[in-house]
């Protein structure tokens, strides 16, 4: 049932925006009950028989234990991620792309999990080994260099194989946005294009990477569907995250909450799985219990807290791009209009909001913005 509501926003969208939610949510909610049923099937039933099974060799068994791991999931993933991404995505008419596509992005993106996963669990497996006692502590430093690297990395080497970049032409709307940039110093390597609309209807821009691989990225739905003043607002709101380094505060806080979880994990496994960190077959079996543990505490103790921050951020942002735009009214019909179109329920619960929401829910931010007109007379 929603009652006031700004408006700009459409009542219809807003009824339909609270059901696909609810829909996203119920299915994610279903998936993480079936995740842990199977992580402890994998405990209890397959991880001790793997580790006598495999090769003696240490880097061959660690691979292909976490491979087989991977693989352990992937029919839940694929089946939850259909049903999420595909038919929900498809029954709200957002989705693009048919059904052979949107499998192949898929499989790049289990792919890319393949890569990365054995990486970055073989650097903790590293720690375990040499620096038993503090694996902990070390694990949330070398956090800050992995995601330094991912970020930096991301826009040239992740995003490229799911999309295509290509800078964009309109002089006029990149002379409007390097203004911007210019004004704060910012140095870019360019503004690129992204062919989202291959996929989605949804709309995204942001500002990506690090140092040299730094971009401005707007997908080409936002490009049809805002006139040049909104996409200022929305490229001056992720420029304010620039100018406030939450990037780079959010790597930090990020490290320290990993070094907290990890502390609290290490505790945890070495008063209740003695073999804990003896070996490395005794730490691939309990490899299960370490995810489980540090998917729990993440969701219900962490989620809320990094929630509030991100927030918090995405504030300071929107108050950036309110003072820098000098355009109120156009930031405004900018997030009424992403709220319209996206389905982004404006006005979630108070606990939908804790648990899930990085972003100030649209109604909050339409608000903030009209008593920042209401301040500016």
């Amino acid at each position: 049932m929603i009652d006031a509501i700004h408006p700009l926003l459409n009542r219809k969208s807003q009824i339909k925006a609270k059901k696909y939610e609810s829909e996203k949510r119920f299915v994610g909610f279903i998936e993480s009950i079936i995740s842990i049923i199977f992580i402890l099937i994998f405990y209890f039933f397959l991880a001790k028989p793997l580790t006598e099974f495999l090769p003696n060799n240490s880097i061959l068994k660690f691979i292909t234990f976490i491979l087989i791991f991977l693989i352990w999931f992937f029919p839940l993933e694929i089946l939850f991620s259909f049903i999420s991404s595909y038919k929900i995505e498809q029954k709200y008419n957002f989705l693009n792309q048919n059904f052979k596509s949107w499998l192949w992005d898929y499989f790049k993106g289990f792919f890319v999990q393949m890569i990365l996963s054995p990486i970055l669990l073989g650097l903790l497996f590293i720690l375990f080994h040499f620096t038993p006692e503090y694996w902990w502590l070390y694990g949330a430093i070398l956090m800050i260099f992995i995601s330094t690297i991912l970020a930096t990395i991301f826009p040239i080497v992740i995003l490229p194989i799911f999309n295509k970049y290509t800078p964009i032409e309109d002089e006029k709307l990149t002379s409007r946005l390097s203004k911007i940039l210019k004004n704060e110093n910012i140095k870019i390597k360019g503004f690129f294009k992204e062919n989202m609309s291959k996929q989605t209807k949804k709309e995204n821009a942001f500002l990506a990477g690090m140092g040299r691989t730094k971009r401005v990225v707007l997908a080409d739905n936002i490009i049809d569907n805002m006139n040049v003043d909104e996409l200022e607002t929305i490229i001056a709101h992720e420029v304010g995250h620039y100018k406030r380094k939450h990037i780079q505060k959010n790597i930090i806080i990020g490290s320290f909450f990993q070094l907290l979880l990890f502390f609290i994990i290490n505790i945890f496994l070495r008063k209740y799985f003695p073999k804990f960190l003896t070996s490395l077959n005794a730490n691939l079996i309990i490899l299960p219990i370490f995810i489980l543990l540090f998917s729990f505490l993440n969701s219900f103790f962490l989620s809320p807290v990094t929630n509030l921050i991100s927030r918090y951020f995405e504030d300071q942002a929107d108050n950036y791009s309110l003072i820098h735009s000098q355009n109120t009214r156009s930031f405004i019909t900018a997030m009424a209009g992403l709220a319209n179109r996206n389905l982004s329920n404006a006005y979630p619960s108070w606990l939908i909001k804790i648990f899930y929401y990085s972003h100030p829910p649209v109604g909050e931010r339409l608000n903030n913005a009209e008593n920042f007109i209401a301040d500016e007379y």
